[in-house]
């Protein structure tokens, strides 16, 4: 989050309109009072105004730790992968000559980080939706469910049926889970080729082999398409 991004924000604007002003106030009147001459009273007033307005603008971020250790497989390798583009893309950055076209580069190349970013995010709620998968142990639930249904042949009964409909709504809960990490799974693969493809074309762009601007748009493209998967896959309710 850059400085602009901080600034219009709903939270620093309560803060601007606050308790703050008579802070920055009563800071410049005591410095009067002190015997502070009156331009200096004043800058001090607003000096503790706008510190105070600052204080309360949102933190930016900090950068996320990719561990893929902490997550099970297939989302640990793409989390691996990501962090092998990531390490490429900073060594065709060192290697490039100094100068514009390394600067416009560079500055492409954090736009991508954020893309890797997203991916660990994304292989994260991957590896919670099979932990939710796995948590209610779609075997367990479909011989639950022969074994109600056997039940029910010979013997109905309305506790019967109920138990039946519940057993039936888990399974179905486990298979949309599990379809959509399959379906996850598939969307970080491509995200991880088309990776891999901008990786390759950024020694080009290094190097003036490649047109900048058509790279620059093709990362942002990804980035945008991987926020968007990103938050797809987090609103999705377990």
């Amino acid at each position: 989050m850059g400085v602009r991004d901080r600034f219009f924000t709903a939270t620093t604007a309560k803060a601007i309109l606050s308790w703050r002003i008579l802070a920055g106030a009563a800071a410049g009147v005591v410095a009067g009072v002190l015997g502070v001459p009156w331009l200096g009273a004043v800058a001090i007033g607003v000096v503790v105004y706008v510190g105070a307005v600052a204080l309360a603008a949102p933190r930016p971020a900090a950068r996320a730790q990719l561990d893929p250790f902490a997550l099970s497989e297939p989302w640990r390798q793409f989390v691996q992968g990501a962090q092998r583009s990531k390490r490429q893309l900073a060594d065709t950055v060192r290697a490039a000559r100094a100068g514009p076209l390394r600067d416009r580069l560079q500055g492409i190349v954090d736009r991508l980080d954020d893309a890797i970013v997203e991916s660990w995010q994304i292989a994260r709620r991957g590896d919670e939706i099979d932990s939710a998968v796995r948590a209610l142990d779609p075997t367990r639930l479909r011989s639950r469910l022969e074994t109600l249904r056997t039940q029910a042949t010979s013997a109905p009964s309305d506790d019967l049926a109920a138990a039946i409909a519940s057993v039936e709504s888990q399974v179905a809960s486990a298979d949309r889970l599990k379809q959509l990490s399959a379906s996850t799974a598939d969307r970080l693969r491509l995200t991880q080729a088309r990776l891999d493809e901008l990786v390759a074309r950024s020694a080009e762009v290094s190097i003036g082999a490649s047109d900048t601007d058509g790279f620059a748009h093709d990362v942002d493209d990804l980035v945008l398409e991987v926020e968007g998967l990103r938050l797809a896959v987090q609103e999705t309710p377990q």
